[in-house]
């Protein structure tokens, strides 16, 4: 690290869009202004899939889904049609940037996936997949009292796919105010070299409120809800002021998001169309005439399905393959030139009104150097993600205009944000374009460290 940086701060903001916080609102944000002007700054390519596990994780250890095992919140486990385990902590074996800087002191707050909390070189409070505040979540572990001294009852996240959007407008301000003010006694309290804390909340209100920002949605509604979206960001800019301002002026400061958002166009229910293929099976049909049956709750014949698939803002679609399925009919011989079936019946689907769609297919093992744990066979971004898979079956039709799984009015998109200022830059930022595998070799580089020899993907920035 050179003379002039000493600490490394970094903001994160969960589904932050360029669109939005670097073009739109950045006159109403004085404070991400003030930094963005002074920072490198500009679009940051998300991982495939562009979700928040594995991207989080991937940022911060610069390295692959397929390198770190992670393809989303949920993996089959061994093959199994049924048997599955949800992402944690304990999943990532590969070191982030606070272990590699050790033992340089950090503090990190939120970021996914951190629970059950492991061992770090100073403070660690855990992320939203913390069931709730009765568990331990905090290390080292009596740190959690320290916490609760600060801001009480501690927040990890709110539900947000429900009808009663009030209680969710008060539950992410008070989540978010209280995250804050865990921040800044955190500053001012220890001895730190690297801060990062991850902010969920952006993504929930996205999520939550969409429709009603966004005039082009399809389900548009005016009304009470239309400045919420960006009330949001002017809160964030708020305690973002007060929060920079702690800091010496020897400390960088970065602004980084997982991923963009956009609207949603619909749901595309990918096991019906499965169905509808021929490729998936079911011997009881009757229980596809209720509307919103889960897969699990059908009898599947496995002896003569092909392919199967999981909903989530993007699908994962798997074959059901001879010697590794239980009850496998792909040959492993043909089971090249049956993917590529599939792969092709699946870029050919178009829109619900006949429109083409952008849908790109990906074979795990093309787009990464390795590929640990339960990797899907594909993975589908329905429309370049416009259009989230639905895992959920029953409907008169595969298009669904609403989400399966509750209220849910956006969908990622494939860029991030990236900012970085340095102590000394005062004057006027310049934009680049980086990918999320850039950021950890970025910050390592600030304190010194060669990227290089470390194994990491992507380039020093600055």
């Amino acid at each position: 690290m050179t003379e002039s940086c000493k600490r490394v701060f970094v903001i994160g903001l969960d589904s932050a869009p360029p669109e939005l916080l670097f073009d739109r609102f950045i006159d109403d944000l004085p404070n991400v202004k003030r930094i963005v002007k002074a920072s490198i700054h500009g679009a940051m390519a998300s991982t495939i899939p562009a979700i928040t596990i594995p991207a989080w994780i991937c940022m911060a250890t610069g390295k692959t889904p397929g390198e770190l095992g992670l393809y989303g919140f949920r993996h089959r486990k061994g093959n199994s049609y049924s048997d599955i385990w949800i992402a944690h902590s304990l999943m990532v074996k590969e070191k982030a940037i606070w272990d590699y800087i050790a033992p340089k002191k950090s503090v990190l707050i939120g970021i996914p996936p951190s629970y059950p909390p492991k061992p770090v070189n100073g403070w660690l409070v855990s992320c939203f997949i913390t069931p709730d505040s009765s568990v331990n979540y905090t290390y080292p572990k009596e740190f959690k009292k320290e916490v609760e001294s600060v801001v009480g009852d501690y927040i990890f996240d709110v539900p947000f796919r429900k009808d009663d959007r009030d209680s969710i407008v008060e539950g992410v301000w008070e989540m978010t105010e209280k995250r804050f003010e865990l921040i800044r006694y955190m500053i001012e309290n220890k001895n730190w070299d690297y801060f990062e804390f991850v902010e969920i909340g952006l993504d929930r209100i996205h999520h939550a409120f969409w429709r009603f920002f966004d005039e082009t949605h399809h389900l548009h509604e005016k009304g009470k809800y239309e400045k919420v979206i960006p009330e949001y960001y002017k809160l964030l800019d708020k305690e973002i002021g007060k929060t920079v301002k702690l800091l010496d002026e020897n400390t960088a400061i970065a602004i980084v998001s997982d991923h963009g958002i956009k609207k949603m166009k619909g749901c595309f229910a990918v096991n019906q169309w499965l169905i509808e293929e021929g490729l998936l099976k079911v011997k009881n049909r009757e229980k596809l005439e209720k509307p919103g049956i889960r897969l699990e709750q059908l009898d599947i014949d496995w002896e003569k399905t092909v392919a199967w698939a999981w909903g989530g803002y993007y699908a994962r679609i798997f074959l059901n393959v001879e010697g590794r399925e239980a009850k496998g009919v792909v040959k492993k011989s043909e089971y090249e030139s049956v993917r590529d079936e599939v792969a092709d019946a699946v870029r050919s689907i178009r829109g619900i009104d006949g429109e083409k769609w952008n849908t790109k297919v990906f074979y795990p093992e093309n787009i990464y150097p390795v590929c640990r744990g339960d990797k899907p066979d594909m993975m589908v971004y329905f429309d370049n993600l416009y259009w989230r898979s639905a895992g959920t079956l029953g409907y008169e039709t595969p298009y669904l205009l609403e989400n399966d799984t509750g209220p849910d009015d956006a969908v990622h998109s494939e860029y991030g944000v990236f900012a970085l200022k340095l102590p000394e830059g005062t004057g006027e930022g310049r934009e680049i374009t980086c990918s999320i595998y850039d950021f950890a070799p970025t910050v390592l580089s600030l304190f010194g460290l060669n990227p290089e020899k470390l194994g990491l993907r992507g380039n020093v920035l600055v």
